[in-house]
């Protein structure tokens, strides 16, 4: 067989492989299913959630182990950072849509003025933390935004969102994490 000749069959071979693959995920899932998108690299997942316990914008404390039994989302980003100013939009409809999730914020910016900013420009109804020192992307490993981490009810991070994500797909790994949880 020839060298390109070949090089067609694996082509092939590997388009017919995805193909199966996205079908029987599709249909081990169910009609109407949604299937969480595939989870950036990271080397938290499947891991704890780090715990935190930290003052908010507004006021307010927010413990992340308080929020054992729910799904939690912990969302990084600053004002400095284009592409996180594409993704909060999404992230604030996603808090209200789902107000049984826990959504935070870990704003990365120099000061709490360029946070609150964000917070009154995008209208973020969910807690936002300004991590002074970096101390949180320290513990989450961050090292580049946007990023989100998913954690199901128990504290493991089940999926994890980066830079090359879709604007819609932290949305679609937290209704595919509530439909698994759902009897």
């Amino acid at each position: 067989m020839s060298p390109s000749r070949l090089i067609s069959c694996l082509v092939f071979a590997c388009a017919c492989a995805c193909a199966c693959a996205c079908a029987c995920a599709c249909a081990c899932a169910g009609p109407g299913a949604v299937v969480a998108p595939r989870s950036s690299a990271s080397p938290l997942l499947g891991g704890r959630l780090p715990e935190f316990r930290r003052g908010t914008l507004a006021g307010a404390a927010f413990a992340s182990e308080a929020q054992r039994g729910r799904l939690v989302v912990v969302k990084f980003f600053a004002k400095y950072c284009v592409p996180c100013q594409r993704t909060l939009p999404e992230a604030e409809r996603l808090a209200r849509r789902f107000t049984d999730v826990a959504v935070v914020g870990i704003s990365e910016d120099e000061d709490a003025a360029l946070a609150l900013d964000q917070v009154a420009r995008y209208g973020l109804s969910f807690p936002v933390i300004l991590d002074s020192g970096n101390v949180l992307a320290g513990r989450f490993r961050v090292t580049e935004m946007p990023v989100s981490f998913l954690a199901d009810g128990t504290g493991r991070i089940i999926w994890v969102g980066g830079p090359e994500q879709g604007e819609d797909a932290l949305a679609h790994a937290v209704a595919a994490a509530r439909r698994e949880r759902s009897p």
